[in-house]
């Protein structure tokens, strides 16, 4: 009985696993230096669909969230938004620091799992953000800079339910954020609702904080959809670095108590 083909034929197999897994990780090494380029103008093909979800994410934030970031932010101390808003971002971390990885930015992988466990244990879970008080500023990110990264462009602009402005890339990646969000795989419930309510709570913080500049953006612009979809696109290419903007620029979805 000859063994010599078999034996021959399965290490010939397992060569063959081995170069496709190499090349499989020089395809993402690659895709992590063919960085999308800039996008010019805007691509806004669903425009008519996009108009409709906007009018329904108005009356959302007329009827519950303008109301219930008022109330927020009326009845809780500044001190425990802050904490809120400090928690939710420190349940952030894990994601950041997976996709600093995958995006093969090591040392912001290692500032983030650093501050996270600062702030973790020295910060009452992530109530106190002790770790930008020593030097240790975020590197916020998602699953959505990590495709534009690895060569993905932004898509076409779309307008998402609840969520509001995106793009069919950052929408992909809001996907993937939640569905794999390391924290709430690793927490058993109720922990995970809590870290749930706590994100909302922040995000009413952050309606609450920027309302006159929201309101004057949804309600009194004369096309707020346009100026939305405009503001959102110019803040988005502007973080992912494909654009230059003014040091007034100021957008009004941003963590306020982000570092």
């Amino acid at each position: 009985m000859n063994l010599t083909n078999p034996l021959l034929s399965y290490r010939h197999a397992k060569n063959c696993r081995n170069r496709a897994l190499l090349a499989t990780v020089l395809a993402i090494s690659l895709a992590g230096c063919a960085v999308a380029p800039a996008p010019q103008g805007i691509t806004d093909p669903k425009e008519v669909e996009n108009r409709e979800v906007h009018a329904f994410n108005q009356a959302v934030d007329r009827a519950l969230v303008r109301p219930a970031a008022g109330a927020y932010g009326s009845v809780l101390p500044e001190p425990v938004k802050r904490g809120v808003a400090n928690f939710a971002s420190n349940l952030d971390a894990p994601g950041d620091v997976a996709n600093n990885l995958l995006q093969g930015r090591i040392a912001n992988a290692g500032q983030n799992t650093l501050r996270f466990a600062v702030n973790t244990v020295f910060g009452i879970g992530g109530l106190f953000d002790t770790a930008t008080a020593l030097g240790l500023p975020g590197k916020p990110t998602d699953f959505g800079e990590t495709l534009h990264v690895w060569g993905a462009g932004e898509g076409n602009y779309v307008e998402l339910p609840f969520i509001g402005p995106s793009t069919e890339r950052d929408f992909v990646g809001i996907i993937v954020d939640v569905a794999l969000n390391p924290v709430r795989l690793a927490l058993p419930e109720p922990k995970a609702s809590y870290a749930t309510v706590a994100k909302i709570g922040s995000k009413l913080g952050d309606r609450d904080r920027y309302s006159e500049i929201v309101d004057q953006l949804l309600y009194e612009a004369a096309d707020s959809y346009a100026q939305s979809r405009l503001l959102y696109l110019q803040n988005r290419r502007f973080a992912l670095g494909q654009t230059t903007t003014d040091d007034s620029f100021v957008d009004p979805y941003e963590d306020p108590y982000a570092q």
